[in-house]
């Protein structure tokens, strides 16, 4: 008996030591791997089909590697160099920016003080000057550390072909470790996957679609420094509850400020209609999948960054939203819960 605990506390130290060495071992390069597998996941249908078409695994994987790079990587090449150049340009005119005298044709009673109007002028001042200087450091440091990123997308490629080719086994692998029985398994697997989903496709990609509709009309009305803040917009359209209107309001009045009427009421129409897909397309595609309340989205976004940095805002939704699966797996109850909100045809299943 004694024996046997041993030599069980023993190997327990053993694999608990064994992954604590693996964790700082992968930990450069962890999260270069989790994108990779959450791309390899979501390219997997058209994979899937692709292979069916072509009859070859490898060649499918390669294929998908082409057009991933089409998508993400080639105009991360060529959009670095614009997004740098404005970045500059954008903290050079904040510098020049006067916000005291817009402030108060907007709101002539609130700034009759002069003091008090040069103290907000003052701070907003220095709000908007920090967060250019930052956009400039953080695309700058795109060109220094280019290197170190080149190794990163190495990783993804890597770790992208390689769930796309052996995605069904790893997925076997990882049901013959979880101790639950089959039909949880199916349930976990089966609500993870549409909770992914859900987040990519209802919140990331929708959300960058409606930062792209408000950046559009900066670049027809010509607004300066269009292309950052066609990104800030996309950021803005990620976030829950938010929305782009905290980036195109802002510029509405300042046109109206400085006398452009008609851009400005062209930036209010495609503003409109980038707050119309948040409120009528968003919940059509979300009744597709699982649902997860805007505040937890929010939470995982925002803890997400601090911990994980840009890919947080993946990362923090996720490792939240399967904490609450498994917690409704444990909760095994017929009611609804408050945070995650199955599709009917998940409630069928359960």
């Amino acid at each position: 008996m004694e024996k046997e605990y041993f030599r069980n506390f023993t190997s327990t130290g053993i694999i608990i030591i064994l992954l604590v060495l693996s964790f700082f071992l992968l930990k450069p390069i962890l999260l270069s791997i989790i994108m990779g597998i959450i791309l390899g996941y979501l390219f997997y249908p058209l994979y899937k089909r692709t292979k069916n078409l072509i009859k070859s695994e490898y060649i499918s994987a390669l294929l998908m590697c082409l057009l991933l790079t089409a998508i993400i990587f080639l105009p991360m090449w060529f959009l670095t160099p614009i997004l740098i150049n404005q970045s500059i340009n954008f903290y050079a005119a904040s510098q020049q920016i006067d916000f005291v005298t817009p402030l108060k044709q907007i709101f002539p009673n609130a700034f009759a003080s002069e003091q008090f109007s040069q103290e907000i002028g003052s701070a907003v001042y220095s709000f908007v000057v920090k967060i250019s200087n930052s956009l400039t450091n953080i695309f700058s440091k795109l060109i220094s550390d280019f290197p170190i990123l080149l190794l990163q997308f190495f990783i993804v490629f890597f770790v992208f072909f390689i769930v796309l080719k052996d995605q069904e086994k790893f997925v076997e692998y990882l049901r013959s470790l979880l101790p639950f029985s089959k039909e949880v398994e199916n349930k976990l697997f089966k609500s993870s996957r549409e909770i992914t989903t859900s987040i990519f496709y209802g919140q990331i990609i929708l959300g960058i679609i409606m930062g792209l509709l408000v950046g559009i009309s900066f670049y027809i009305f010509k607004i300066p420094s269009a292309f950052i803040l066609t990104i800030l917009a996309a950021i803005a359209g990620v976030l829950p509850i938010i929305g782009t209107s905290i980036v195109w309001v802002p510029v509405v009045i300042y046109l109206f400020v400085t006398g452009s009427i008609y851009p400005a009421i062209g930036v209010i129409l495609f503003g409109i209609l980038s707050s119309s897909l948040e409120n009528f397309i968003k919940p059509v595609i979300l009744s597709k999948w699982i649902n997860l309340h805007p505040v937890i989205i929010m939470v995982g976004m925002v803890g997400g960054t601090f911990i994980f940095g840009i890919l947080g805002i993946i990362l923090g939704p996720l490792i939240l939203a399967y904490l609450l699966i498994v917690l409704e797996m444990y909760r095994d109850k017929k009611t609804p819960g408050v945070f995650i909100t199955p599709p009917e045809h998940i409630k069928q299943l359960s």
